[in-house]
């Protein structure tokens, strides 16, 4: 599903950025299951439109996709340096728990697919507790390096094709999910696809989220650096520092250019 340009929205670092908030994103998530074609959610935060400009092929599946929301506190301080206005954060995670309390409200299907092996059952598990009458369609970790193995993927379609969500949770990280959500979601006629990042490990209890007053500060990223210092500090400390060039150079342009 192509992107709706009539949507109010932010370009930050060339990426298109929708600004609705998240009870708005929610009726365009119904709309979108009942009567649109299929379609894609994504999350965006600093990493992806940091590596987005590196690859250009990126932003243009990011134009495609049916609603680009803001997944960190950092992409509403960017549109408010560039004088523009981001209503608020939605986060993989709590779009996740939010969808799933409208599907067991509206009767729709999830499937969770990714995560670390067993992660996606502890995840559709805990939701099912969460939220009292919720269709789990089924949950399904493929292997390391799947996406280049036509095998693996033609039975990953096979089965989402035979269980019909409505809903697809992704957890493959960027881009991969991205990307396997642009090639296969229409092969398995999935109304919506949405990937959520490291939300399954939060939603399963096997990584703790930041606090509520760390999220709203901007600073959850540092708490996930504290927890995760192997994995992540490259990703924080060096690969994501050029956002803060790329916004002033951005920012500098447009002054030129008014």
């Amino acid at each position: 599903m192509g992107a709706n340009h009539a949507l109010p929205s932010v370009v930050i670092l060339g990426t298109r950025i929708d600004n609705l908030t998240m009870a708005e994103v929610l009726q365009r998530v119904e709309r979108m299951v009942s009567f649109a074609p299929p379609g894609q959610i994504i999350t965006a935060n600093v990493d992806q439109l940091v590596g987005n400009r590196k690859k250009p092929g990126m932003q243009q599946l990011y134009r495609s996709a049916a609603l680009v929301v803001p997944d960190g506190v950092p992409l509403l301080w960017a549109a408010r340096f560039l004088k523009a206005h981001l209503h608020e954060r939605i986060s993989g995670t709590d779009l996740m728990e939010q969808i799933c309390a409208l599907a067991c409200e509206k009767g729709f299907s999830i499937f969770l697919f990714g995560a670390p092996e067993g992660v996606a059952d502890l995840a559709a598990r805990s939701l099912k507790e969460r939220f009292p009458g919720l269709q789990v369609a089924g949950s399904y970790f493929p292997f390391y390096g799947f996406e280049n193995s036509p095998d693996e993927n033609k039975k990953i379609r096979c089965l989402l094709s035979e269980k019909k969500p409505t809903v697809l949770f992704v957890s493959l990280g960027y881009p991969k999910g991205v990307k396997w959500i642009t090639q296969n979601q229409a092969a398995c006629r999935i109304p919506l696809a949405v990937e959520v990042g490291s939300s399954f490990m939060y939603v399963s209890g096997r990584m703790r989220r930041a606090p509520r007053w760390m999220q709203k500060r901007g600073l959850e990223w540092f708490w996930r650096l504290v927890h995760e210092p192997r994995r992540l500090w490259q990703r924080y400390l060096i690969n994501d520092l050029p956002f803060f060039y790329y916004l002033l150079k951005q920012k500098i342009s447009r002054g030129r250019t008014c």
